[in-house]
């Protein structure tokens, strides 16, 4: 079906849960009114990211009245969002959230936590087991945080798994220079264009903006459909709210067109990993 989403491109603050609750709020509130009827929020959307020893502090339960109260407002609007999740075990996942009628329709704890260049995440993090698929009223769909999306592997399970739209929640660092852009803009704008194209999928990207401990998030969220092509982006280091208008049509097109996903051989790509794992054990 056709739905409409916006991308809520926020700068939320280091550790604040509360002020960072009431701004989630607020947008949430503002796509309703635009009639959005699905808003994805960042990477750690009520926490801020560079957390370590913070983690701990910021952490919440499934059964928060934080989380109780987006399940509430999803009653009206479905929220894709991110936090530090606490388990009973006393483990902290960077975990994000589907909320559709008032209910969790969906936890993804991200997989592939980053320890290079400026990540240091599984110091402080436990990582995630599992890419799954799940249904919603728009079509299924698949999450993926941040540095789940560049390893192919993430993409293309959910594709398997009959995801048609991923939603990718990112807290992204500028970095690099590339031409009059910065290196990381362009690196995530050709990735998402890629994944896109190459699994006849629809991605929805949602970037933060702000600073951190001196290190500035670039945002340019966008929507980018199945043919590749980025139909909406949003402005580069600032503050945004992108609506994107995903049509069921450009989706059937692009998958009679390019059929490439319908053609995927599941037992070829089982069958060589399986050898592979074999081979590396031996």
């Amino acid at each position: 079906m056709n739905f409409t989403a916006v991308l809520a491109q926020i700068k939320p603050k280091l550790g604040c849960i509360n002020e960072n609750l009431a701004l989630i709020e607020e947008r949430i509130q503002s796509a309703k009114q635009s009639g959005a009827d699905l808003v994805v929020f960042p990477e750690l959307a009520l926490t801020g990211y560079f957390l370590k020893d913070l983690v701990p502090e910021v952490a919440l339960r499934l059964d928060s009245p934080e989380i109780g109260r987006l399940t509430e407002l999803s009653l009206d609007i479905s929220i894709a969002i991110g936090f530090v999740e606490v388990t009973d075990d006393y483990r902290f996942f960077n975990s994000s959230i589907y909320l559709e009628n008032g209910t969790v329709k969906h936890l993804h704890r991200k997989v592939y936590l980053p320890t290079y260049g400026l990540f240091d995440e599984q110091r402080y993090m436990a990582r995630g087991e599992r890419f799954r698929a799940f249904d919603t009223k728009f079509g299924r769909m698949g999450m993926l945080i941040c540095e789940d999306m560049w390893h192919l592997s993430a993409s293309y399970i959910l594709a398997m798994d009959g995801a048609t739209t991923l939603l990718c929640l990112s807290s992204s660092p500028g970095r690099g220079i590339s031409g009059d852009s910065l290196g990381s803009a362009v690196a995530w704008q050709q990735l998402t264009s890629t994944t896109a194209m190459f699994l006849n999928c629809r991605v929805l990207y949602c970037n933060r903006v702000g600073y951190e401990d001196g290190v500035n998030f670039w945002g340019g969220s966008e929507y980018i459909a199945p043919s590749g092509e980025s139909a909406v982006r949003g402005k580069i280091l600032e503050e945004d709210c992108v609506t994107a208008i995903l049509d069921e049509g450009s989706l059937r097109r692009e998958r009679i067109f390019s059929p490439m996903l319908r053609d995927e051989n599941l037992f070829i790509t089982l069958q060589e990993l399986r050898r592979i794992e074999q081979e590396r054990g031996r």
